[in-house]
């Protein structure tokens, strides 16, 4: 059995989300610890709770401890399995950061993965629905990973009432040296339940930074009338994206430029891809046994998840600093 002290490096939901995945993988059952321990509410919340859940769907996993501000887990995995089912997460839990706990052991599957998900796709401490299609997705398929998300409707914080549907499809990993392919910035602008000028301030604020910077961009925009009221904006071009929700009392034009932004400074680094996009590649990159990136700067979301994969996998990563730049590659 292995034993995960949640409590490390970053000490968040992503030490759970990884470990559970990779148990999958491998079949060796996993207890976490310590779980969440220096958050203000420690232990399990009930985005943590349907994400185990989920995960112990796709491979018939028994669980121990899965309840609210749990500590805890003991998680059993068994088979991989092609599964067709809705999960509701019930609030406005990020729907990104479910499918990440369940994205490694998918590949594994027996058969296809078909999934209805309702939740938040637009919500703060996490990517959105749009950053996950748009760079993560895209830059798995460099893998060899295969998938298909479609956003049917938005959910914000905190109504929630957001779906996407979402299909995997068993494949081979294969390693990958990420290089650069950043050029034209793509985009989306979107809104529910507010004036239809909100979504294009955003927009247009994002496209006047973009281009004084000398970067052409395409943001299209969406204002809609889904369950849940809120905004935001995605940008992204190759391996590198930015995010901006709107808020109460933040001006439209706040967030176009908070994200455009970010943006510029992202494409100004020689690095191949964002650092949001760092951790998230590490257990995939693990399970490929090769593969590198360069990006701008190590976060403990990227040094806990290598960490977290070492623990499982018979894989280790190596770091160089070169020229304001970290190199990250399976040695």
């Amino acid at each position: 059995m292995i034993v995960i002290d949640g409590s490390y490096g970053e000490g968040g939901g992503q030490i759970l989300r990884t470990a559970i995945s990779l148990s999958a993988v491998i079949g060796e059952e996993v207890t976490v610890t310590n779980i969440r321990r220096s958050r203000p509410q420690p232990g399990l919340k009930t985005q943590h709770l349907i994400s185990i859940e989920a995960a112990a769907l796709l491979c018939n996993a028994e669980v121990e401890g899965l309840f609210p501000g749990s500590t805890e887990i003991r998680f059993s995995p068994m088979e991989i399995k092609g599964l067709s089912t809705d999960i509701d997460i019930g609030t406005a839990g990020s729907i990104p950061l479910l499918i990440q706990s369940i994205m490694p052991a998918a590949v594994y599957s027996s058969g296809s993965i078909r999934l209805r998900i309702k939740g938040g796709t637009d919500v703060t401490w996490s990517p959105t629905i749009d950053y996950l299609e748009n760079v993560t997705f895209k830059a798995l398929s460099r893998m060899g990973y295969i998938s298909h998300l479609k956003t049917i409707s938005r959910g914000y914080y905190p109504r929630g009432g957001g779906l996407i549907e979402l299909a995997i499809e068993p494949s081979k990993l294969r390693g990958y040296d990420f290089v650069r392919e950043d050029r034209k910035v793509s985009g989306i602008s979107h809104s529910s339940r507010l004036p239809g000028h909100v979504t294009e301030r955003q927009a247009a604020s994002a496209e006047e930074i973009l281009n004084e910077s000398g970067y052409e961009c395409d943001i299209r925009t969406e204002v809609s009338q889904y369950v849940s009221t809120g905004s935001g904006i995605t940008l992204w071009s190759g391996f590198k994206g930015a995010i901006a929700l709107g808020e109460k009392g933040l001006p439209a034009e706040k967030v176009g430029s908070g994200a455009a932004e970010e943006m510029v400074a992202c494409l100004r680094s020689d690095a191949a891809i964002d650092r949001h996009l760092a951790d998230q590649l590490i257990p995939f990159m693990g399970l490929a046994g090769s593969g590198s990136f360069t990006t701008v700067a190590l976060t403990d979301h990227t040094t806990t998840n290598i960490w977290v994969t070492e623990q499982f996998l018979d894989v280790r990563f190596g770091i160089k600093r070169e020229n304001g730049i970290v190199r990250v590659y399976v040695r």
